[in-house]
């Protein structure tokens, strides 16, 4: 009975982490397209600033003893900080060489890509359901982005190499929790400042400083309160990333990012009467087809796995 009521709460609480994160991730996406369409903040920077807000964030539930930190040494934790400047560097490029459509198509790519960097470099197995329901899901993501599929070499260079860190960076931040002894909020505290360096030097490459569409020019009250709204949620947005990996896997994460996707291109035809064609519909049913496959043989692997421990002499 004990045992049933832990994996009942347990179970809650990866529940309310990922619609945590449905939440958050939804209204993070048509608050930074409102800044971009209205504003013209720039990408990088408004990236910047989130880590910023999430460090003081963590530093504010610090002092309210919400978490206590623990200390880390900086080499231990400066790949993941690259791989996350990396990530959102080669991410901002690719979207800036390809299509929607490609780009999209590529971050498909970054699931398969994680499983094969756990299997080859950190041992772990995934069964054949497991790696089967991959099939539906991307063949979700082709149907959904057929149309607008162009391909350029630049551009596939900038979205390999965002498809490969990006998949480093998630392993490692479930790694790097279990590596360190540290959680969600321990890392995170010792990364964003660190990412935010990194950005900090990366920035004047990639957008301007000062001057019309710069950090340092002439934003009115409005845009800057709506940057602060962005980054606040962002702080949500990041922990909650964090968290999930942590008390899931990298996969499973994945997968739940598919499931946004389908979400956000549904809320748009319902709430905002964007257009949906026969091939998105169907590269929909595709996808959650493949991710409520996945759910269903991950939940029945865990379930035999519980009863292997019990069975136990």
């Amino acid at each position: 009975m004990a045992t049933r009521l832990s994996d009942l709460f347990g179970n809650s609480r990866i529940i309310a982490g990922l619609l945590v994160n449905l939440l958050s991730s939804i209204c993070i996406v048509f608050i930074n397209k409102w800044i971009y369409v209205h504003y013209g903040f720039p990408n990088m920077t408004l990236t910047l600033i989130h880590f910023v807000v999430t460090w003081l964030g963590l530093f504010m539930c610090q002092k309210m003893d919400i978490f206590a930190p623990k200390s880390l040494r900086p080499s231990k934790i400066i790949l993941l900080a690259l791989s996350f400047c990396g990530f959102v560097v080669f991410t901002n490029l690719s979207l800036q060489s390809n299509t929607i459509g490609t780009y999209q198509l590529a971050k498909a790519m970054t699931t398969p890509v994680i499983i094969v960097i756990q299997t080859m470099y950190y041992r772990k197995t995934f069964s054949t359901k497991i790696k089967l329901t991959l099939v539906p899901i991307t063949l979700g993501v082709i149907l959904n982005s057929y149309y607008d599929v162009k391909f350029n070499l630049l551009g596939m260079v900038f979205a390999t190499l965002g498809v490969f860190v990006t998949s480093l960076y998630q392993v490692w931040v479930g790694a790097k929790q279990h590596e360190l002894q540290v959680n969600s909020m321990q890392l995170l505290y010792y990364q964003a400042p660190m990412s935010s360096a990194f950005l900090l030097v990366l920035v004047p490459f990639f957008e301007p400083l000062t001057g019309e569409g710069g950090i340092f020019g002439p934003w009115s009250f409005q845009a800057l309160f709506m940057v602060l709204l962005s980054g606040v949620i962002a702080f949500l947005v990041n922990l909650s990333i964090y968290w999930i990996i942590g008390n899931t896997s990298p996969v499973t994460y994945n997968m739940f990012g598919h499931f946004k996707f389908c979400i956000t291109l549904l809320g748009g035809y319902v709430l905002f009467q964007d257009p949906l064609s026969l091939n998105q519909g169907l590269g929909i049913l595709c996808t959650l087809s493949g991710i409520l496959g996945y759910t269903h043989f991950k939940l029945a692997e865990q379930e035999e796995g519980k009863s292997r421990l019990t069975q136990r002499p």
